[in-house]
């Protein structure tokens, strides 16, 4: 019997979604242009992964690092996360679906953080479909504050340090309670990690297209779970 891609579907997508500033550039477009286009793209896809039987998607929407953005793109991409949140993000929560954020909200003008606390607390009791936005995201600097969680807990008495273990970390990460992405998508075939989920993907499979995100359709995202079902996982084993 022959399966089909549908039957190896992941639980949990993540997405590096790498590419707009480029696509834009060789159309002679303004950056502002690429990410626009990549929100659309999104809105199409989000309803497409959740249909093929995804259950979490998580998004590399803004890193650390692209802080250091000329301010002009910066200030347009967070005029692009209001209109993301008032708008796309407002449909989903009506289709019961559960939407997260990780990463430094405190870098964020205080109204936009405000609305990523609101949906959070107004979709924390929708399953289905979870999306998580990593917004001012970067693995290391969650590890660094995990870290700091847990050594906090320590001087406090609340647990030993032969406690600390794997379980222990992963706990204390932002995505804690969310399963380990099981596929990792990388547009634009830049080949890197970037930053992004340095702890939870270590046993993920990486998948790199070389189409910009504004062009990754759902026609793209099919051709990633045929690339998917043909891995092999063994975690370190046979």
């Amino acid at each position: 019997m022959t399966l089909s891609a549908d039957s190896f579907v992941p639980r949990h997508v993540a997405v590096i979604m790498d590419g707009n500033g480029r696509w834009a550039e060789q159309r002679g477009l303004s950056r502002t242009a690429g990410h626009k286009k990549g929100a659309e793209a999104l809105k199409k896809l989000l309803p497409y992964m959740r249909d093929k039987g995804v259950s979490y998607v998580t998004l590399y929407a803004f890193s650390t690092e692209n802080w250091k953005r000329p301010p002009e793109e910066v200030r347009t991409l967070m005029d692009l996360f209001r209109s993301y949140l008032d708008g796309d993000i407002t449909e989903l929560k009506k289709q019961g679906v559960r939407v997260s954020f990780i990463g430094q909200r405190d870098r964020f003008p205080a109204d936009l953080a405000a609305k990523m606390t609101t949906l959070e607390n107004e979709t924390k009791n929708l399953s289905g479909f979870h999306v998580v936005l990593a917004l001012s995201y970067g693995g290391r600097d969650d590890l660094v504050q995990a870290v700091r969680r847990l050594a906090a807990r320590v001087l406090g008495g609340e647990i030993n340090i032969d406690d600390l273990d794997t379980a222990a970390i992963a706990g204390a990460l932002s995505t804690a309670g969310i399963p380990d992405p099981d596929l990792i998508i990388r547009t634009s075939g830049e080949q890197r990690i970037s930053n992004f989920l340095l702890w939870e993907s270590a046993y993920s499979e990486y998948y790199f297209p070389k189409v910009f995100w504004p062009d990754f359709t759902p026609a793209e995202f099919d051709k990633a779970l045929a690339e998917y079902a043909l891995r092999h996982r063994r975690y370190g084993g046979l």
